[in-house]
C-alpha cells in the first residue's frame, strides 16, 4: 500500500496503528503520489511524441493520435488518486475545520481530472503531425467538455486551498495558510492564461510552474496529515 512509501521500519508506535489510521494513511499516500505520477507521464510522452513541444503545447493534446490513450489513462488515473487523497483528507480532518468542504472540493479536482480524460481535446498547433498550424476553426463538443471539466476541477482545488488555508490560520500555521493561499491565486492565474489559448511560451510555461505548485501543495497536505492522523 502507498502508506508504506512513508512508513519507517519499526517506528515507534507503527504497530499499534489500527485498520482504520492505516487506511487513512494509505488514502492520503495517492495525493503525495499524484503529482509525481501525472508530470512524469506527460514528461515521458512530450520526449517520444513527434510534433510534441512542451513549451508551446497544451498537455491536454497529447490525449489525441494512436498513443492518445496514455494520456486519457493519466488523467484518469490522476483523478482516481485525487479522489483517494480526498476520501484520505475527511477521514483526517473528520469533525474538525475543513473536515468537510476541503474533501468535497479536492474531490471536484479529481472529477475534473476525470472529466477531463473522458473529455478529449481538439487537435490543434500541427499537433498530432498533419493537424493543421493554429486553433481550429470551430471547436467540438466533446473539446468543450473538456474545458468545463478542467475548469470545474481547477476551481475547485483552488477552493479547497482557500478553505484549508482558514484551517491552518485558526491553527497559528501561518506560513503554512498564506502558502495556501498563494497556490490558490497561482493556480487560477495559471489556469486563465492557458484557458485564453495563447500557446505563448511564457503563458505555458506559466501554467506548468502554477501546476508543480499546485502538485506539490497537495502532496505537503497529504503529507502532512498522513503524520498527524495518528
Amino acid at each position: 500500500m502507498i502508506s508504506e512509501t512513508f512508513d519507517r521500519p519499526g517506528a515507534s508506535g507503527e504497530a499499534a496503528c489500527s485498520p482504520g489510521t492505516r487506511m487513512t494513511r494509505s488514502l492520503l499516500g495517492y495525493g503525495a503520489a499524484a503529482g509525481p505520477f501525472y508530470v512524469l507521464v506527460v514528461l515521458g510522452q512530450a520526449l517520444v511524441r513527434p510534433g510534441f513541444n512542451l513549451i508551446h503545447d497544451d498537455a491536454s493534446l497529447l490525449s489525441n493520435g494512436s498513443l492518445g490513450w496514455i494520456q486519457v489513462a493519466n488523467f484518469l488515473l490522476t483523478g482516481l488518486m485525487v479522489l483517494a487523497c480526498a476520501a484520505g483528507v475527511r477521514r483526517a480532518l473528520a469533525g474538525g475545520r475543513a473536515g468537510t468542504w476541503g474533501p468535497i472540493l479536492l474531490g471536484l479536482y479529481g472529477l475534473g481530472l476525470i472529466g477531463a480524460g473522458i473529455f478529449v481535446a481538439d487537435p490543434m498547433g500541427g499537433f498530432p503531425p498533419g493537424t493543421p498550424a493554429g486553433r481550429p476553426t470551430s471547436t467540438s463538443l466533446h473539446a468543450i467538455l473538456h474545458i468545463v471539466s478542467a475548469a470545474i476541477g481547477f476551481f475547485g482545488f483552488a477552493a479547497a486551498c482557500l478553505v484549508i488555508a482558514q484551517r491552518f490560520a485558526r491553527e497559528r500555521r501561518r506560513t503554512r495558510a498564506w502558502g495556501s493561499r498563494l497556490t490558490a491565486i497561482l493556480f487560477l492565474a495559471g489556469f486563465a492564461g492557458i484557458a485564453s489559448g495563447s500557446d505563448s511560451a511564457v503563458v505555458v510555461l506559466g501554467f506548468w510552474v502554477a501546476l508543480l505548485i499546485a502538485w506539490g501543495w497537495l502532496a505537503a497536505l497529504a503529507i502532512t496529515l498522513y503524520r498527524e492522523v495518528a
